[in-house]
C-alpha cells in the first residue's frame, strides 16, 4: 500500500466524527486495519471509514464488540469491502432489527404506565411489581423487552461514539 493512500487518525478522527481515543481502543480491540509509519504513528488506509460506519451501523444494531470483530473478519483482507461484502454482512443483521422494533413497539406501547424499573411510584401499574418478584431474577430492568437489554460490556462503552 502506498503511503499516500494512507490517512492520518486525526483525519480519520475529523472525517468519521470519531474520538482519536476511540480510534485507538478500535485498533487494540482489532477493529480496525492500521498501517505504522517509520516513526510508529498510526495510518490507515481510506476504507477504514467504511469500517466505522460498520461499527456504528452494528452498534445500533445492538451487536457486541465480539460480533463485530467476527463479521468484520469476515470481510476480505487487503482490499476495500464491496457493496456485495457489506451487503451479506447486513443481511444477517435482518433479524435482530426485527427483534429490535417488537421490543421497541412494546417498549412504547407500555411507557406511559411503567417501563418495569419496579419502582411502584405509579399508582395503576401495568406491571405490578408487588414485593419486587421481579428482583428474584436478576438486576436490571427486567421487564425491559430482553432484546432492549444490553448485557453489560456490549456496547463498546468508552469509545468515544455518539
Amino acid at each position: 500500500m502506498r503511503s499516500d493512500d494512507l490517512i492520518t487518525i486525526g483525519e480519520v478522527a475529523r472525517r468519521a466524527e470519531i474520538a482519536p481515543s476511540a480510534l485507538r481502543y478500535y485498533d487494540r480491540e482489532g477493529l480496525l486495519p492500521d498501517v505504522r509509519s517509520p516513526g510508529g504513528q498510526r495510518r490507515y488506509p481510506r476504507s477504514v471509514l467504511r469500517h466505522l460506519a460498520f461499527i456504528r451501523a452494528a452498534q445500533n444494531v445492538g451487536l457486541s464488540l465480539d460480533e463485530t470483530r467476527s463479521a468484520l473478519a469476515a470481510l476480505p483482507p487487503g482490499k476495500t469491502p464491496t457493496k456485495a461484502d457489506w451487503t451479506r454482512l447486513s443481511r444477517a443483521w435482518s433479524g435482530r432489527l426485527e427483534a429490535q422494533i417488537d421490543g421497541l413497539i412494546a417498549l412504547r406501547d407500555r411507557l406511559t404506565s411503567c417501563i418495569g424499573c419496579g419502582c411502584l411510584s405509579l399508582r395503576d401499574c401495568a406491571l405490578m411489581n408487588r414485593d419486587d418478584v421481579a428482583g428474584a431474577s436478576g438486576g436490571g430492568a427486567r421487564y425491559l423487552p430482553r432484546v432492549l437489554r444490553r448485557p453489560a460490556g456490549s456496547t463498546g462503552e468508552g469509545a468515544g461514539l455518539s
